[in-house]
């Protein structure tokens, strides 16, 4: 199976200023082409080659791995995002999240320390386990929660190449305002 980097569901400079279209273009662009085109190239003619990207991410390790949940995460990250999408969790989740983190406020809060304290490049998530219950974890380099048996909700990107065009060394100020462009409805979509 080859994969193909989907197109955005907004226009390059749809998310500016949070996210610039100079980091879209170089971000989803360049990044993104290149970790699917690797994969591509390292799955040919092995027993990855007709595997689902959640099943190769799960089942793999090395390069495999880092090619695939890298590609697998900007995808993720990039389709969260809307310039006019829903600005608060509503329903179920809203009420998951204000049970464990005490306010939405608070929740925001614990998830931009998590990624203001990640050493170096990774990712920081909310996840959900089988039972409905919320996580917070970081990972660095091309982590995924997925390997841990949880099911991916919301993540934000703290490698440098993700902010450093717009932020420079800022990332506590990127990783608040983020939150300006969150697609609420998405992240309501993947808990349900």
């Amino acid at each position: 199976m080859k994969f193909t980097q989907p197109k955005l569901p907004y226009t390059p400079d749809a998310l500016a200023p949070v996210i610039s279209q100079n980091t879209i273009e170089y971000h989803y662009g360049k990044h993104e082409k290149t970790y699917i085109d690797n994969l591509n190239s390292l799955i040919e003619g092995s027993e990855y080659q007709d595997m689902s990207l959640e099943d190769i991410i799960v089942k793999s390790d090395g390069k495999i791995f880092n090619n695939a949940s890298q590609a697998w995460n900007h995808i993720f990250y990039f389709f969260q995002f809307a310039p006019d999408g829903l600005k608060e969790p509503g329903g179920e989740l809203r009420k998951k999240i204000e049970e464990q983190f005490g306010s939405l406020d608070e929740f925001k809060k614990k998830f931009e320390e998590a990624g203001a304290t990640l050493f170096g490049s990774g990712w920081v998530w909310l996840s959900t386990d089988r039972n409905g219950k919320l996580f917070i974890t970081q990972g660095s380099n091309a982590s995924n929660p997925l390997t841990q048996g949880l099911q991916p909700l919301l993540t934000f990107d703290v490698w440098e190449h993700a902010y450093y065009l717009d932020y420079q060394n800022r990332r506590a100020d990127y990783l608040h305002k983020l939150w300006d462009i969150v697609d609420w409805s998405v992240i309501e979509m993947r808990f349900s």
